[in-house]
């Protein structure tokens, strides 16, 4: 009698050890699926995939102005993937960017807007990532200048800019606007590449949304700017530009058409729509440059060699062909004060990002090895300058360190 009576103890004990951990519970379908679907809002095979057949495996490459960050294994290996973390573990590096071991992260992985998600959604996209095959990879040691590379700084840096928090929906706006908020302020972290930075790598205050310089490239303003930003942009030109990487105003080139491809153009119609319906009513809080008419002479240089060189695609009157080549007047991204994305398009070349919802191409070729510094300047300002557009002036030397990144 007494060796049942123990078995029955420690039965009960178990039990109710089981039912004090929930971590023990499998995540449903439908967590698991919300996980994946946050997951692909967030990018993380954008970052975390170095090598395309070892998805979600990390060790990539991650360029920063105080060096390079190599992206950890987010497979559920044991040993150097997340196999061994609990969720506690996994919310506390999205919410707090700390790290098991307590040491800190880098602002490269952008746990300032993770940690507005919430608990569950976090937990869902901890289920999801179980669910990957396991990859064994030890991704390289970050390569960060003197004082960078002591994560210990990251406390002052945590200390200084950053304050954990959960998102709160405002009663006085739609569901729609909110969980649009939510998305962009949250798992889309667009405030990562949009924003502009201080020297310390963390967000200006008060410039929100106002553009910022990203690995040679300049993420435009997102906000209600006239000429460089979202003001002539409806809704739907929103939605259209997030899930085909193009609409009749612009298209996506570098960076953001791999966010596009990755991410944007795998949501659900429901939240991209959300999205824009906030990205639509953002405060535009800091002016557009005051901007001088370029030089005559540089206008008509440029236009000669515009007429030589773009005409055939883009037209006489800079309209080209909406959504397969991108239309010049009116364009928002060409009216960036920083026209580094205008030259890495003119050097390099462009080609029409693809997605189910527009599966044509259209590319453009590079000029960087048939046009000098002052050509691909003289060309820039044109356009820019042309059809009712106003922006700074391009210069050579704008030219010659847009060629060296």
């Amino acid at each position: 009698m007494r060796a049942i009576l123990v078995v029955l103890v420690a039965i009960l004990f178990l039990c109710s050890a089981f039912s004090r951990n929930p971590l023990q519970a499998q995540p449903s379908p439908e967590t698991i699926a919300r996980g994946k679907a946050l997951t692909e809002t967030a990018d993380c095979a954008g970052c975390h995939t170095a090598d395309p057949a070892r998805p979600f495996a990390g060790g990539k490459r991650i360029d920063t102005p105080f060096g390079g960050i190599y992206s950890p294994n987010l497979t559920p290996d044991r040993e150097t993937g997340l196999g061994a973390w609990s969720d506690n573990d996994f919310y506390r590096a999205l919410h707090e960017g700390v790290a098991p071991d307590g040491s800190r992260y880098y602002p490269a992985f952008p746990y300032p807007n993770f940690t507005r998600m919430t608990r569950d959604d976090v937990v869902a996209i901890r289920a999801y990532l179980a669910t990957l095959a396991p990859i064994r990879n030890t991704p390289p040691p970050p390569e960060l200048r003197w004082p960078l590379n002591h994560r210990v700084l990251m406390r002052a840096w945590d200390w200084l800019f950053f304050r954990p928090r959960t998102f709160v929906p405002k009663p006085q706006k739609s569901a729609e606007w909110n969980r649009g908020a939510y998305l962009v302020r949250g798992p889309a972290h667009c405030s990562a590449c949009h924003t502009p930075k201080n020297l310390f790598g963390a967000n200006k205050r008060g410039r929100a949304y106002s553009g910022a310089a990203v690995q040679g490239w300049f993420a435009p303003r997102l906000d209600g700017a006239e000429r460089s930003g979202l003001k002539s942009w409806s809704v739907d030109d929103i939605v259209e530009y997030l899930q085909s990487g193009r609409n009749g105003r612009s298209h996506a080139d570098g960076l953001m058409a791999e966010i596009v491809v990755h991410s944007t153009s795998k949501m659900s119609d429901a939240d991209v729509h959300a999205m824009a319906v906030y990205l639509k009513d953002l405060r535009t809080r800091m002016a557009e440059p005051i901007v001088s008419p370029p030089p005559p002479a540089q206008m008509a240089d440029g236009e000669k060699i515009y007429k030589g060189a773009c005409i055939a695609c883009h037209e006489a009157d800079g309209s080209g062909a909406p959504r397969i080549y991108p239309p010049l007047p009116g364009n928002a991204n060409l009216q960036s004060a920083d026209p580094s994305s205008t030259l890495r398009i003119i050097l390099d070349g462009a080609e029409t990002v693809t997605t189910p919802r527009a599966p044509n191409t259209g590319s453009m070729p590079a000029y960087g090895g048939k046009l000098s510094d002052q050509e691909v300047a003289d060309i820039a300002t044109y356009i820019r300058n042309a059809w009712g557009n106003a922006a700074p002036a391009v210069t050579s030397g704008e030219v010659a360190k847009a060629r060296r990144n």
